[in-house]
């Protein structure tokens, strides 16, 4: 999941479209306050690329304790992010599942009180990010030849204008919006690759720290 997600591709008439999860959201208001939490962040991409799971399980991936985890699972279902896994678990043991594919935030976009959400909701998705390349970082002496001679940890920097950055960004996601709906024709064709795994590609546009004047305004950045 990443702030301002790039576009679904049009679907092709040949190529039915998935329930559920394949579905994307666009963040609102309201959404955009309950994720301005770098660890509620986490939880929902965590079950949105491993799949269900339970607060047990998401506490001990993600290193936190099963209360702090049940908490945020609870949030997040109030907030219709996630739902519960019919068939599965018991009274005591509930299992959760996302109710999306990604979410949708368009900075530039929305309503006045929508921007401003999206500041922190932005600053919580850079914390979230940088949490999971660290414990991608502490997974690198393990990782296996193949894995490790296509992985990246590259840091490009170009000078360009607002709108010159914008589209660089456009050009990148529209590659990335090919290679899934490639991806969603072989799953749903159920012609997984041999070696299929979840492959995150982080993706980040932002000034140089430093080189840009800070507003005028600085909104309160206050999580939930």
């Amino acid at each position: 999941m990443t702030d301002d997600s790039p576009p679904a591709p049009t679907p092709s008439p040949s190529v039915p479209s998935v329930p559920g999860p394949a579905a994307d959201v666009r963040l609102d208001t309201a959404a955009l306050r309950l994720l301005a939490h770098p660890l509620r962040i986490n939880v929902l991409t965590m079950l949105r690329q491993r799949g269900p799971s339970t607060a047990t399980r998401v506490a001990d991936e993600l290193g936190i304790n099963p209360g702090s985890a049940s908490y945020h699972l609870r949030r997040l279902a109030l907030g219709g992010l996630i739902v519960e896994e019919p068939g599965r678990g018991t009274g005591r043991e509930r299992w959760w599942r996302a109710a999306h594919r990604q979410s949708q935030h368009d900075p530039a976009g929305g309503p006045p009180e929508e921007r401003e959400a999206g500041r922190p909701y932005a600053h919580a998705v850079a914390l979230a990010g940088a949490d999971r390349l660290r414990r991608a970082a502490d997974e690198i002496p393990l990782l296996p030849r193949e894995w490790l001679d296509v992985s990246a940890y590259a840091d490009f920097v170009l000078r360009l204008t607002p709108e010159r950055a914008g589209r660089v960004k456009a050009e990148i996601f529209e590659v990335f919006a090919r290679h899934r709906q490639e991806a969603e024709r072989a799953e749903q064709a159920e012609r997984p690759a041999e070696g299929e795994v979840p492959v995150a590609f982080q993706f980040q546009v932002f000034p140089v720290p430093g080189a840009v004047a800070p507003s005028a305004a600085r909104p309160d950045a206050g999580g939930v």
